[in-house]
């Protein structure tokens, strides 16, 4: 798997230059690339690409012969006021003269507002695949357990939502939105709390559910880590969930540009316990930081 990075100063944005490089390594060094996995909205960035990125991407993967494997199941997690969501199948069909691409979509009932862990529903969706292709894909789902039935319906649910008119409707919109409008309210008190400790830089989130600040480790902390046979960010976090139970997942997990450490947090915890939870890592990141100073 090859990773690629994307520029955390331009708001995480997709630079295709950075794939074309990655690429042209790939092929120098014999290695067959097959496809793009892109998120979008992000993980663990919390970002929404631009609808010009996105063109450039479907470019990319059509010059190159790559399948395109779009997971969009923060699509519905989009604040008011940013960059609108684009799915790629939308942009794909309105480009004035759409490339030939193979494209797979992907939704889930686990992600987004919905939440719906416990119940695994989901699907991909698959654009400019040939027949056969299709069959064969077909044929290999077919020979597994079929998918549990709350699984199904929830997705059901989900692609098909109560419509205007229905009786469910108004109650649907009002649990949509107000679960959105208190996820967009936790985001920015986390990012402002995040913004300011000493050191720590983060993007505001334009949706999804994570943030993935930057912290900038004293010298100490990082020859403390190496002592310790861990990464400096794995190390930080680590002591984090000790010192507060809080736990992140180290930016090292994911992968980041060479010298940074990062580490992705949510804004899941309960709007009224979000405050105390911000004030709990500002404690601690101000003692650790004062630690290895």
């Amino acid at each position: 798997m090859l990773g690629y990075e994307l520029v955390e100063e331009e708001g995480w944005a997709l630079p295709v230059s950075e794939l074309e490089a990655k690429l042209a390594k790939a092929n120098a060094e014999g290695v067959e690339t097959r496809a793009l996995v892109v998120i979008n909205p992000g993980n663990p960035t919390g970002n929404s690409l631009p609808l010009e990125n996105m063109k450039a991407c479907i470019d990319f993967c059509a010059k190159h012969g790559l399948v395109l494997m779009a997971d969009e199941v923060y699509q519905e997690n989009i604040w008011e006021g940013s960059l609108p969501f684009h799915s790629f199948k939308k942009v794909l069909m309105q480009m004035d003269s759409p490339p030939p691409l193979q494209l797979v979509s992907f939704h889930s009932t686990s992600k987004g507002f919905l939440g719906e862990c416990g119940l695994r529903g989901g699907y991909f969706e698959l654009v400019g695949f040939d027949p056969e292709v299709r069959a064969q894909l077909l044929k290999l789902v077919s020979i597994s357990l079929c998918s549990n039935t709350l699984g199904q319906l929830a997705t059901g649910l989900m692609v098909k939502p109560p419509a205007k008119g229905e009786a469910s409707h108004p109650t649907y919109v009002a649990e949509r939105d107000a679960i959105l409008a208190s996820m967009k309210r936790r985001a920015t008190l986390l990012v402002d709390g995040l913004n300011a400790m000493e050191g720590v830089s983060c993007n505001q989130p334009q949706g999804a559910m994570y943030a993935f600040p930057s912290v900038t480790l004293p010298p100490k902390a990082i020859a403390a880590a190496e002592a310790a046979g861990k990464q400096p960010d794995t190390f930080y976090a680590l002591a984090l969930l000790e010192s507060t139970g809080i736990v992140v997942v180290p930016g090292s997990g994911f992968g980041q540009k060479a010298g940074t450490w990062h580490f992705r947090t949510t804004f899941l915890p309960p709007e009224k316990d979000m405050q105390s939870v911000i004030e709990r890592m500002a404690e601690f990141h101000q003692g650790f930081m004062a630690s290895y100073a």
